[in-house]
């Protein structure tokens, strides 16, 4: 059995400094690895990301991160990247990454995702170029997870997670109000879930949403953003057998 632990949308900046520290210090005891569903930071600034790095620096499981979108806000999703990295962080977007965990592969692929919304009532790839490309935008990122997921397939991962920031069901997005569904997530990353095959998905972004949801193809999806799960973090178990 894998116990993945999980969240998103920390929000951490210099007054936050040692927040998470004591509950992450505990992971070992509960959790095989600490996935970070993006939204680190408030602005997306180096300074609040270095904060993160020192929240996660030296813990004795693996943490993967994907960034959302406070931390493009200050246009420097790079070196926010680079810093968390520094700190033994693996960053993904559009890639994977494979966690050993006793003698099984778990494979991670993640990306941060984008808007668009879901089926019946979705952005288009049609008319301006900045509508065209607001929805290329979101199917690349799908197609980076949809690859990734495949090649961890191949490479023989027994379990497979998707990592994202935005969601990829409606379900998960159920308090928020309608309006921004569009805004909150896309089925496009549903879609690429379901066709390269995964064990779990976990995002956040939705902050007045529902924990659990299920893509159409019946992967568990569940939304981990802290004021949802309201705990430094969820612990969910996967079966390897």
């Amino acid at each position: 059995m894998i116990r993945v632990a999980a969240v998103g949308d920390i929000h951490m900046g210099p007054d936050s400094q040692g927040l998470l520290r004591p509950a992450f210090e505990t992971l070992p005891d509960c959790a095989d690895m600490l996935l970070l569903a993006g939204d680190l930071t408030r602005h997306g600034t180096p300074e609040e990301a270095r904060v993160v790095a020192q929240e996660v620096r030296g813990l004795p499981v693996p943490v993967v991160a994907v960034l959302g979108n406070h931390d493009h806000h200050d246009e420097q999703p790079e070196k926010v990247a680079d810093i968390l990295k520094d700190a033994g962080v693996t960053v993904l977007e559009g890639d994977g990454t494979i966690v050993e965990c006793g003698g099984t592969r778990v494979g991670v692929a993640g990306t941060k995702g984008f808007c668009g919304g879901f089926v019946g009532r979705s952005a288009g790839e049609f008319g301006e170029p900045l509508m065209k490309e607001f929805v290329r935008y979101t199917r690349r990122s799908a197609d980076g997870l949809r690859t990734a997921l495949e090649e961890l397939g191949k490479e023989g991962c027994e379990v497979r997670v998707a990592l994202t920031h935005f969601s990829p069901v409606a379900d998960t997005l159920a308090g928020e109000p309608l309006e921004i569904y569009p805004f909150l997530g896309s089925y496009l990353l549903a879609e690429a879930i379901d066709t390269a095959g995964a064990d779990l998905s976990v995002h956040g972004h939705a902050h007045m949403g529902t924990e659990h949801g299920m893509t159409a193809g019946g992967v568990r999806v569940r939304n981990v953003a802290q004021p949802v799960i309201k705990r430094a973090f969820n612990v969910y178990q996967l079966h390897t057998d």
